[in-house]
């Protein structure tokens, strides 16, 4: 077991500090030192997707991803895309898509798609699909997802993030 360590990070726009394990998975800091909950646990592999969050700008999987790794970055998690009632155009167009059904992959799918369209504004079909890989939702709404996606990127007459 590590020892203790104080780590500091941007949390949706505020600075934050936390005392913990080093190696502490940041899921578990996200969910429980800071109790923003949107991030779920899935599979605990990096293969679901549930747990993405950005760091620094970059998807990664919260539930394997050390603490430590993240100090002094600043991490985006669902809870901070909204701007007071005004989603964001991600969260807007998997509503206008009915992208969800249970919701549980929902917040990592988002995320997954906010990192997409921010590295590639104008993404192609197959470049959603790769950018989205690594996202499982289980009750299959595949289909309505791709389309937020493209409604997000500006696409089927939608709006750009």
């Amino acid at each position: 077991m590590n020892a203790d360590a104080t780590m500091n990070f941007t949390v949706n726009g505020q600075r934050r500090t936390v005392t913990t394990d080093p190696g502490r998975s940041l899921l578990d800091v996200l969910r429980e030192e800071l109790q923003l909950t949107g991030a779920k646990y899935g599979c605990g592999e990096s293969q679901c997707g549930a747990c993405s969050v950005l760091v620094d700008g970059t998807r990664v999987f919260s539930c394997r991803t050390p603490a430590a790794r993240a100090d002094g970055k600043t991490i985006l998690t669902i809870e901070g895309l909204a701007r007071g009632d005004v989603l964001h155009p991600v969260q807007q167009a998997f509503l206008d898509e009915g992208a969800f059904q249970c919701g549980y992959c929902t917040a990592g799918m988002i995320m997954a798609a906010v990192a997409l369209l921010a590295e590639t504004p104008a993404p192609t079909d197959s470049e959603i699909v790769s950018g989205m890989n690594r996202n499982v939702c289980r009750c299959c709404s595949y289909p309505a997802i791709f389309q937020a996606v493209r409604r997000a990127a500006g696409k089927n007459g939608g709006v750009k993030p």
